[in-house]
């Protein structure tokens, strides 16, 4: 059994010994304070339609998000009530969770190694979708793609947004940094 004190992350120690050298001769930085590293990672499900039509979807798409991050999700709820969609203020829509420190790792580490292998017709996640500041997102059609999801359990498949946040000042630079974790870039 793994030592919780003593245990490490795989891409955590990868990013300590070979990635900042890498990143430092790359870009000349003088200081590695300079460096960049991962920030946070946010994961976000919304249920949408399914969740106004019966409430318990909304806790469904909670537990699976709980699973996959192994952290409590949190319930999001709609903020104003829009009539046309039938959703009133207060309503359960989805659910979110941010991941840091060493969960954050052990997530990126499933995502690249265990879940994108498994999507279908798979051709590479987009190198265009950083938002100008060094922070990158992306989505998934299916969450059923993880390995803590039982598909015989699942009532419905989520959709679900992933944002990988990170200190890097340029969208260059981000992308480096996702591209030493061997994150699968198309372009």
């Amino acid at each position: 059994m793994l030592d919780a004190a003593t245990y490490t992350p795989r891409l955590k120690t990868l990013y300590k010994d070979t990635i900042r050298g890498a990143l430092k001769e790359e870009f000349g930085y003088k200081n590695d304070m300079m460096l960049p590293k991962l920030e946070k990672i946010v994961l976000n499900i919304g249920c949408g339609r399914a969740a106004v039509k019966d409430s318990k979807k909304a806790k469904s798409a909670q537990a699976d998000l709980t699973a996959i991050a192994g952290q409590k999700a949190l319930t999001t709820v709609a903020k104003n009530s829009i009539a046309g969609f039938r959703v009133r203020e207060g309503m359960p829509m989805g659910a979110k969770v941010t991941l840091r420190g060493d969960r954050m790792y052990e997530f990126l580490d499933r995502l690249i190694t265990i879940a994108m292998p498994r999507i279908r017709d798979f051709r590479g996640v987009s190198g265009t979708s950083f938002d100008g500041r060094g922070n990158y997102a992306m989505g998934l059609k299916e969450h059923i793609v993880f390995p803590e999801i039982d598909f015989d359990k699942i009532d419905e498949a989520w959709g679900m947004d992933i944002v990988i946040a990170t200190t890097a000042k340029t969208d260059a630079e981000a992308k480096a940094l996702l591209k030493a974790f061997n994150m699968p870039f198309n372009s």
